[in-house]
């Protein structure tokens, strides 16, 4: 092949979907593409002419428009398009113009063809209507069967349960013929509203506690129990229990953490299956089993800070193996609520039983399951309507005081704005949270706002999960009826956007220590969660985390068919940037952080980040659109 074939093929070899392609295939194209030049604002492609060939961009800047004239796309090197007319009827339905002195590569429709017959992933990418974008987040999909795993998807049936009064030979024959391991123990009424639930005829029951296999040998058959004993006799009052979103790895560590091998699983406060450890081991590696153990056996801040080193180490070998953005997110997440749970059972021990009952709240990325091993903390108290701030508030300020020094040792730094338990403005009764969040919806100043940015992404760590229920059930059914506050929110979005010039060119920082580098977190993940987050409260999603969020709202009529997954797509592709990024500065022993700069960047990762970025770009300008201030306030 002489020096100009094999430069074609080299340089389409570097992007998508070509860069998948064998040799033969690319030697095939080098071979039959003819190059044709154009001169900026020269027409291209006219709509209704007949169109034989591919069109790839070998340099310059191409504008494709509606038949209409609006703008549908802006493309660069490495891009193609016509081949949506060679799949139809060979028309041109896009029209195209070159915007700057562009060289373009046509390929004939017979390799088109035999390149859709021949590969697979070249045929979907382009009869799929499959950008780059959707083409990358799906290979680190299939990377890695490993994916972000909730406890729920492990759940095959629901539980076994038997009522007080039943008799421990009638339970063990419903265990038998269910082939159950456990069943739950249940007793009509109320008295406990953690664990209190309605059936589907509407009857309210509360779950008593769990009787295993192991149970009935130790506390029926081993001490000589009639089989007439009622296993309300037995049963033990001690109750370890998980939500059915949490992921495998929360289950994981409450069962090491409680030392039992059954775990009732609960959506909202109804049992809807029960979980064992042997169902969820192979969901995760012995070193992450080793690590989460690891945590609840130290003893003191201490033994967790130690331990950094053995976090870092997991997140880089996560993403070496090929975890996807979920697992890494999600991982980090559980790591994260282990050393902060640990630290809260060290506090106790210190200070004594809490004087009233708490739930002890994360926010931001720990909440959404979607840390990062660059991360801060945020987090706060939720106390009981009886807490008196006289009588109880120093032991709060002392315990919220351990677990944050204790977080900032093991590498979950300070958060700079304060939103921190130990800030008595975070530390506060149900009822006074409750008129927090009414507040920030009722009046959106910008203050409010920014406390809605953080608040409004929140998840119970530890203790009283019901008073984290409460406050996700008020916004679900507020937000939605709130217009003033979705548009408010939506404006705020705003003021963070993707770093892309008029041609598709990238917008660097120009902040002196980052000099030419593009921060991922400020200009893309952390946009793309407060996109998805106000279109999540328009339509009263539940879900903290923002792939759930994106799977709620496709759900609804809020944005165009296949949007959601647009974005879904967008968001992983920017959160795998951003991890593999900081694996790289953690292997070359820099201090991890957000920024990249593209001229690293390997060229097809470039386009896909642009694609990417293009894509969160075009659902911002949407916003504005879709939660419009309402009359009245447009007045005044």
């Amino acid at each position: 092949m002489d020096v100009e074939l094999l430069e074609i093929r080299q340089h389409m070899g570097r992007f998508p979907p070509f860069d998948g392609l064998s040799d033969d295939l690319l030697d095939a194209i080098a071979e039959q593409v003819e190059v044709s030049y154009f001169k900026t604002g020269s027409s291209i492609l006219a709509l209704n002419d007949t169109l034989n060939d591919l069109c790839y961009i070998r340099s310059g800047a191409v504008e494709v428009y509606r038949s209409q004239g609006e703008l549908y796309n802006r493309l660069g090197e490495g891009d193609i398009f016509g081949h949506f007319s060679l799949l139809r009827n060979h028309k041109v339905r896009l029209p195209a113009k070159a915007i700057e002195d562009t060289l373009l590569y046509f390929i004939p429709k017979a390799v088109f063809q035999r390149l859709c017959d021949e590969d697979e992933h070249f045929a979907d990418f382009v009869e799929l209507e499959r950008p780059r974008l959707e083409s990358a987040a799906e290979q680190q999909k299939k990377s890695n069967d490993m994916m972000v795993t909730r406890i729920r998807k492990l759940l095959t049936r629901y539980p076994v349960m038997v009522e007080t009064s039943t008799s421990v030979q009638l339970a063990a024959q419903q265990m038998s013929d269910a082939q159950a391991s456990a069943l739950l123990v249940i007793k009509e009424g109320s008295d406990n509203p953690r664990y209190s639930f309605k059936d589907s005829e509407g009857q309210t029951w509360q779950m008593c506690g769990i009787l295993t296999d192991s149970d009935f040998r130790t506390r029926i058959v081993a001490e000589g129990l009639s089989p007439q004993t009622s296993v309300g006799e037995v049963v033990s009052s001690r109750l370890i229990t998980i939500q059915s979103d949490a992921s495998v790895y929360e289950a994981m560590l409450t069962m090491l953490r409680s030392n039992v091998h059954h775990l009732p699983v609960l959506y909202r406060q109804r049992p809807v299956g029960v979980v064992h450890l042997s169902d969820i081991i192979r969901y995760e590696t012995h070193s992450g089993l080793y690590l989460v153990s690891n945590i609840f056996n130290q003893s003191s801040v201490q033994g967790l800070a130690r331990l950094a080193p053995d976090v870092r180490a997991a997140f880089v070998r996560m993403v070496q193996e090929g975890a996807n953005s979920q697992m890494v997110g999600s991982a980090l997440s559980t790591i994260g609520r282990s050393f902060t749970r640990r630290l809260l059972e060290m506090a106790e021990a210190e200070l004594g039983p809490p004087p009233v009952p708490y739930c002890f709240m994360v926010n931001g990325s720990m909440a959404r399951n979607e840390q990062s091993i660059v991360t801060d903390q945020d987090n706060a108290l939720i106390l009981s309507d009886e807490f008196n701030p006289e009588e109880h508030d120093d032991y709060f300020y002392a315990l919220a005081k351990i677990v944050s020094d204790g977080l900032d040792a093991c590498g979950y730094t300070y958060c700079k704005g304060d939103v921190m338990a130990t800030n008595t403005q975070w530390r506060q009764p149900l009822s006074v949270w409750k008129g927090y969040f009414q507040d920030w919806m009722a009046n959106p100043t910008p203050e409010r706002l920014l406390h809605s940015s953080i608040f409004f992404d929140l998840d119970s760590c530890y203790g009283e999960d019901l008073f984290v229920e409460t406050l996700q059930d008020l916004i679900a059914e507020t937000a939605p009826k709130s217009p003033l506050f979705l548009a408010a929110m939506a404006r705020n979005a705003l003021n963070r956007t993707p770093p892309l010039g008029f041609f598709r060119t990238f917008v660097m920082e120009q902040d002196g220590k980052h000099n030419n580098s593009i921060n991922l977190k400020r200009r893309g993940t952390a946009p793309m969660v407060d996109l998805v987050r106000i279109h999540a409260l328009a339509c009263g999603s539940k879900a903290q985390n923002s792939f759930q969020r994106l799977n709620d709202i496709s759900k609804t009529q809020l944005l165009a068919t296949g949007m959601s997954d647009k974005l879904s797509y967008a968001f992983e592709f920017l959160c795998m940037s951003r991890v593999r990024h900081q694996m790289i500065d953690l292997q070359e022993d820099r201090l991890p952080d957000n920024n990249i700069e593209p001229e690293n960047v390997a060229d097809s990762e470039r386009h896909t980040l642009k694609d990417a970025f293009q894509v969160l770009s075009n659902a911002q300008k949407f916003l504005k659109f879709r939660y419009p201030m309402p009359a009245q306030r447009q007045g005044r």
